[in-house]
């Protein structure tokens, strides 16, 4: 068999981890690799490089992706589902292997149910809201990136008597920030799923204060919605920008929350977003292992013929499951989890 692979959507670490297990899994069973560059785009735009050992030896511990990525996809429609089909029959791909979150995925089951390719995913996103898995290749390192960053930003809160505000990734998912903000040790996490206003904010601060502890240390998802029971919200409207796929460019949501809690406790109050800082670097001991495990049942399913699957975390095993698990919402905090959440604040 002659099988592509491709990275698809926002970059994270462990993506050569996945790269490299499929790979050297696939050469185990005989078969033949090629990766397409840039995601769905190089598909789409017949971009193909070869894949051998040399071109994967090493990478499992570097971050990024060899192959490049995009968030283009056939399922934004046009001629690209009928393109990527030439592209596959032209160079002979019996299967291809797409490593993506959400709009990826959406490519895939697309491609695979109206066209009939013949597909397999591993999930990857440091949201780790990809419905269908319970850890997706790429949580474990930013959570150790947010985790570090927080514990840094703790100490010179303490030296100065400050309000540190912590801004990390997670559009519609609170996944990052609670874990985060938990074992960083904020006293306040604002996440997308919980209402909390930041009036409740500044009461955990002044609280503190009132106890001696003059410094607080405030983790806000990305995706939280800022909101006021004293108004303080009234009129401002929080735009942001589309990227080239339609997908709004979130970040920022920090400075609204900071602003409120200055204004009404009067404590000086600064503003950190890690942004794509969160996205860099080596991936962690978990990731690698988990990409690996991800990586060697995706190229078995394929020696197997069995397509339209999904590796997914499930429990403690590693399983498929049908692609179509990936459709609907994003896999968000439950609401049983958020007492769990407050019991860490303050």
């Amino acid at each position: 068999m002659r099988i592509g692979i491709l990275t698809g959507g926002g970059d994270c670490p462990g993506l050569n981890a996945v790269i490299s297990s499929v790979a050297r899994r696939s050469w185990d069973h005989g078969h033949e690799m090629v990766g397409f560059t840039y995601g769905w785009r190089g598909v789409i735009e017949d971009e193909v490089v070869p894949l051998g050992r040399d071109e994967v030896r090493g990478i499992m511990r570097e971050g990024g992706t060899i192959l490049r990525s995009s968030g283009d996809n056939p399922a934004h429609g046009g001629d690209r589902p009928e393109r990527v089909m030439q592209t596959i029959e032209k160079h002979g791909i019996d299967a291809l292997v797409v490593i993506g979150g959400e709009g990826t995925m959406k490519g895939a089951l697309h491609m695979h149910r109206e066209h009939g390719l013949p597909v397999v995913g591993v999930p990857k996103t440091i949201d780790n809201d990809l419905p269908g898995t319970e850890l997706t290749v790429g949580f474990d390192s930013a959570l150790a990136i947010a985790t570090e960053a927080l514990d840094r930003l703790a100490t010179t809160a303490e030296s100065h008597d400050r309000v540190m505000v912590c801004e990390v990734m997670g559009r519609t998912a609170g996944w990052l920030a609670m874990y985060a903000g938990i074992a960083g040790g904020a006293d306040v996490i604002l996440l997308p799923e919980m209402d909390l206003t930041v009036e409740d904010a500044a009461k955990i601060v002044m609280k503190r204060h009132h106890q001696g502890r003059d410094s607080s240390l405030i983790v806000v998802g990305e995706g939280y919605e800022p909101s006021s029971s004293g108004g303080l919200f009234d009129g401002v409207t929080i735009e942001h920008e589309l990227d080239a796929y339609g997908y709004p460019r979130l970040g920022g949501v920090s400075h609204h929350v900071a602003r409120a809690v200055e204004q009404i406790t009067g404590f000086e109050t600064r503003v950190t977003i890690l942004g794509h800082v969160q996205r860099g670097g080596p991936p962690t001991a978990r990731d690698r292992a988990l990409a690996s495990r991800f990586g060697f049942l995706a190229a078995d399913l394929i020696n197997d013929g069995k397509f339209g699957m999904l590796t997914a975390q499930v429990g403690r095993e590693v399983l498929p499951v049908p692609l179509e698990q990936t459709e609907g919402d994003a896999r968000v905090i439950p609401p049983d989890w958020f007492p769990f959440v407050r019991s860490f604040m303050g």
